[in-house]
């Protein structure tokens, strides 16, 4: 058949997985209590600096991990997926129509964020400091 094939992808993904969901967050104590005492999530960390709060939530075993943020403007979680090298995957995604909205830094890695027609946001990013989620695991600033 010719043509892409939106279950398929069409010509491949660069994406290697959702490892993280950032949630905008009003409360993030008050939601990282639902997440954790209602749906059963386990709290990773829960990072208060500079009167900016984060919380990590763990819902299962495997990723994405659930990042409640009181920094993130809008409504919209930002879908964070990894990729081997964020250079050569944004040049490859450019060549198919992507356009880049910032470039920044998560404690993990860089991170380049857009958002699809639709309105979705999503990021990707390199996992360059693999050891930092260590670090951070059982924090407890609130």
């Amino acid at each position: 058949m010719a043509g892409r094939s939106a279950e398929t992808g069409g010509s491949g993904s660069l994406l290697e997985g959702l490892d993280f969901v950032y949630m905008p967050s009003a409360d993030v104590a008050g939601d990282a209590a639902y997440f954790t005492g209602v749906l059963g999530g386990r709290l990773v960390f829960a990072i208060d600096d500079g009167g900016t709060r984060v919380a990590m939530i763990a819902l299962g075993e495997a990723p994405p991990r659930i990042l409640l943020a009181d920094h993130l403007e809008g409504d919209r979680p930002i879908l964070v997926y990894r990729v081997s090298d964020l250079r050569a995957a944004k040049a490859a995604l450019a060549e198919r129509g992507w356009r880049a909205e910032r470039s920044l830094e998560i404690p993990h890695g860089p991170v380049s964020t857009f958002r699809a027609p639709g309105g979705q946001r999503l990021a990707i990013y390199e996992l360059s400091r693999p050891e930092v989620g260590r670090h951070f695991e059982g924090r407890r600033d609130f």
